[in-house]
């Protein structure tokens, strides 16, 4: 009798013992993914506001203290500075004044009436408003630019709106590092 006592624990710790098995597997598996997966984007913009991403930027690693958004790493100032210092600090950083792609580009960021320094200016010689790497812009992104804002420069902000001000004058500004 002693025989038929012990099979009915055997499958019980034979059953068990498989479902240990098949958990220390599925751990397994999930702490693979865990500890191999780049990290979405640690790193915030420690000297602004607080900023919480909307979409993760799985395809690059930004830099401490810029955003990652869209495959794209933005550095949002806390500083003021002319048009030409902001554009000549984001090239330092490898990086340019924010050209916008569109007016939700920035929709990581929460919707204030600041206003920061993007790489829109207007040539004198061509007549007309550039991006900072020579390209025209669109008239849909900011309808209410005039030709006539000679020596401005664009602000923008979150709440997609833009502005024109003298070059000369000191605002925080956007720089924007793409990654294709």
């Amino acid at each position: 009798m002693a025989v038929f006592q012990t099979t009915p624990w055997r499958l019980i710790s034979g059953t068990l013992g498989l479902i240990c098995l098949l958990l220390a597997a599925t751990l397994g598996i999930l702490w693979n993914n865990i500890s191999f997966t780049e990290p979405h984007n640690e790193s915030t913009v420690s000297p602004g506001p607080k900023k919480e991403l909307q979409e993760a930027s799985d395809c690059c690693y930004c830099p401490e203290k810029w955003v990652g958004y869209r495959c794209n790493c933005y550095f949002i100032s806390t500083e003021v500075n002319t048009w030409e210092e902001s554009r000549k600090f984001c090239v330092s950083q490898n990086s340019s004044l924010l050209q916008l792609q569109n007016k939700d580009e920035l929709a990581f960021m929460p919707s204030n009436q600041r206003f920061y320094w993007i790489g829109l200016s207007y040539n004198e010689e061509r007549a007309a408003w550039f991006w900072e790497d020579g390209s025209s812009f669109s008239r849909d992104l900011f309808p209410s630019i005039k030709p006539s804002d000679t020596k401005n420069c664009i602000l923008y902000s979150a709440t997609k709106s833009s502005i024109d001000e003298s070059c000369e004058d000191k605002n925080p500004y956007i720089c924007k590092r793409q990654f294709i």
